[in-house]
């Protein structure tokens, strides 16, 4: 008989605590949820005030005997599902099925998964929080109303399987949007002209760039933007043989402060951009450090503090620990004690997500973690540290060089202090974020240059980059749609209903996107759209604050939302969706195929169904002929949805298959075929003997 039972949400968890608690004390697995609403009806009475008909989730029925065995042994119980609204929610469905009075001090949560702190949590249990609770019941019971209700509306007009979501759907629209921007884009041209300028005295040579005119009675030029080769030929003729002079010199400061301890969004994008992990792959590995990694010394134990979090607080200790780490070695010019301002809607209940111990610095305990691991905790530890370094400056000089009527500048930078720099320099997205440092020669107000030459360059502005995994959280974040625990859920969601796709790290949205997008947003514009999704979240955390009572968000909701929905499918009633007629007829009764859209995207398929159920893929070309014969190259995938590429002529006379595209003038030599579907091997693990 175990004196006391704790219940955690996985195994890995429930190992590293057994190991900090001992004794008589038993920890088992919930193994996530273990009640929730039934997959095959809404769910939720809308008749009887929208009560959740909840039920036992299929295939944990042995499960759920256990833990009401091993409850009833113990002397006490103690719920100890992650510290969020979705682990308060599980551990209210425990105490439901265990039989736990809602009133009973039973409820512990860990920040960080240390002996130290497993220990001094468990001697201060509290009640489950309902706020909490209540919170997540409303989004699960929204999202099921606005899942349920509107999908079978895309049923009966695309094709059977999708579904529609709250968040999801408005995560496409954005997608959709950015899409239709870039392809209504019309590039503007530019130019710039760039003097080579050569210093005498020192004999360096820098760049200078076209800023403007010329304004002699003031200090200041003014800015001329170039458009045309007529406006180019006009400048290089007005400053052809001219000489160039110094005119003003501009030294001064500039600093820059470290980024703040990572959030779950900032974590999220930047193991995205530095690591090239998916959000997916990021929580998952972020788990596996919170939850537990045997270490030299300390045993088992939580490498990081919780990971889904929006706050940038870090405790009074995190801090000492911070100080005494960098002071010793960097010196102390290398610290500055610093506090995060938390944005205004974050949930402000855990830390920021930092190193459980700072001396377990991520080289010293490399050979204990998968390579994984190793990348995302070195992350999250450098950013940790860094947020509390001294601040990078640099020494700045900015010079304005006349030429006739013209203006031209010249910046130079140069590193003075790294501060943080030393360890850790933020990415951002688009950009490599180097630090550029470029020095200019030591030069005098009045000095003549020397012109060595100068060049004019065409370019054209470019249309707004498509989302990533990383810019699309960021902007989810931004606009307020969704919380740290449902970024990477909707991104994997829309992607595995193919609303989406990747092209590289780009998220593109599929034909299939944009028809669901098109129909949604055109017929529930109240629902599918930014303000409301973000206005939502916010009446979500106004029910985990206890500012509101949750059946009445729904209430508020549901009454607009069911006469939103009367006149859609009303007006829907006997609108029928036509197919996109192709030019390829069909082989076997003559008829023009369609194009449709199916478990893997676009295929064509004969109009005249179930009469003729002829079908067949789309094949993709690429604009390079094959290296080997000069035939038609295609793009075709693996089980594995991977891209290959295969000659048209293969088998026959022809053996070209890659995995790589291939390049003009590229010489392909037959030893070179690749077996497209061989199974990749497995990595990072060693095989059991």
């Amino acid at each position: 008989m175990a004196d006391k039972l704790i219940i955690v949400e996985s195994p890995a968890k429930a190992n590293t605590i057994k190991k900090f608690l001992g004794g008589s004390t038993k920890v088992l697995a919930s193994m996530g949820h273990i009640r929730d609403l039934p997959k095959s009806k809404l769910g939720v009475d809308t008749e009887k005030d929208f009560e959740p008909e909840y039920i036992n989730i299929r295939g944990k029925g042995d499960l759920i005997k256990e833990l009401k065995k091993e409850a009833k042994l113990a002397k006490q119980v103690y719920l100890a599902t992650d510290p969020d609204r979705e682990g308060e929610a599980i551990a209210w469905h425990l105490a439901h099925i265990l039989e736990i009075p809602e009133d009973s001090v039973c409820r512990v949560t860990f920040n960080e998964i240390t002996k130290e702190t497993v220990q001094s949590s468990i001697k201060k249990p509290r009640k489950i929080d309902m706020n909490l609770t209540d919170a997540q019941q409303a989004r699960r019971v929204l999202d099921r109303i606005v899942g349920y209700k509107m999908s079978p509306l895309l049923w009966k007009k695309v094709k059977k399987g999708l579904s529609a979501g709250r968040v999801q759907s408005v995560a496409v629209k954005l997608i959709c949007d950015r899409e239709e921007e870039i392809e209504k884009f019309i590039p503007e041209e530019y130019w710039n002209i760039t003097a080579q300028l050569k210093d005498k005295k020192s004999k360096k040579s820098f760049d200078a760039k076209f800023f403007g005119i010329n304004d002699n009675s003031s200090e200041n030029s003014k800015k001329l933007e170039i458009h045309s080769q007529e406006e180019v030929d006009l400048i290089l003729s007005r400053i052809k043989d001219g000489e160039y002079i110094v005119k003003n010199i501009t030294k001064s400061e500039k600093k820059k402060n470290p980024a703040p301890p990572f959030t779950t969004s900032t974590m999220q994008q930047e193991a995205s951009r530095k690591l090239n992990f998916t959000l997916k792959k990021t929580m998952s590995v972020a788990q596996g450090l919170y939850e537990g990694v045997k270490v030299p010394e300390k045993g088992t134990v939580g490498l990081i503090t919780y990971m889904r979090t929006d706050s940038t607080r870090i405790s009074d200790e995190a801090r000492a620990a911070a100080k005494k780490y960098i002071v010793t070695n960097y010196g102390e010019k290398y610290y500055e004690n610093r506090f995060y301002k938390t944005k205004q809607n974050a949930q402000d209940a855990h830390e920021a997500i930092r190193p459980t111990y700072v001396e377990l610095n991520p080289e010293k305990i490399k050979d204990s973690l998968t390579p994984d691991q190793f990348k995302l905790y070195n992350l999250i530890y450098n950013r940790f540290i860094a947020s509390q370094m001294s601040t990078a400056i640099y020494d700045t000089t900015s010079v304005d060089i006349n030429v006739n009527d013209y203006v031209f500048k010249a910046n130079g930078q140069t590193l003075k202090f790294k501060g943080f720099m030393t360890l850790y320099v933020e990415d951002v997205d688009n950009s490599k974020n180097k630090e550029d440092i470029v020095t200019l020669p030591e030069l005098e107000v009045g000095q003549k240059l020397e012109a060595k030459k100068v060049e004019p360059k065409q370019s054209f502005t470019e249309p707004p980059a498509r989302y990533t995994e990383a810019s699309l959280v960021k902007s989810l974040e931004e606009k307020g749609i969704g919380r740290p625990s449902t970024y990477s859920p909707t991104i994997t969601t829309i992607l595995e209903r193919r609303y989406i796709q990747k092209d590289k790290k780009q998220l593109v949205p599929t034909e299939l996107g944009k028809i669901v997008n098109k129909l949604l947003t055109e017929n529930f514009k109240d629902i599918i759209n930014v303000e409301f999704t973000a206005k939502i979240e916010e009446e979500f955390d106004e029910i985990a604050e206890g500012k509101e009572y949750w059946k009445d968000v729904i209430r508020e909701f549901y009454g607009p939302f069911s006469a939103e929905l009367a006149r859609v499918e009303k007006e829907l009633e006997h609108v029928v969706l036509v197919d996109e007629v192709s030019d390829v007829p069909c082989d076997k009764c003559g008829r023009m195929m369609v194009y449709k859209f199916g478990r893997y995207g676009k295929f064509l398929a004969c109009p005249g169904f179930p009469e003729c159920k002829n079908a067949k893929p789309i094949i993709e070309t690429v604009d390079v002929p094959c290296p080997c014969c000069g035939g038609i190259v295609q793009i075709r995938k693996t089980k594995r949805r991977k891209n290959y590429y295969i000659c048209e002529n293969n088998p026959a006379t022809c053996n070209y298959i890659s995995w790589n595209k291939p390049k003009l003038g590229e010489v392909w030599n037959p030893n070179d075929a690749q077996n497209v579907e061989e199974k990749p091997k497995k990595r990072g693990r060693k095989s059991k003997k």
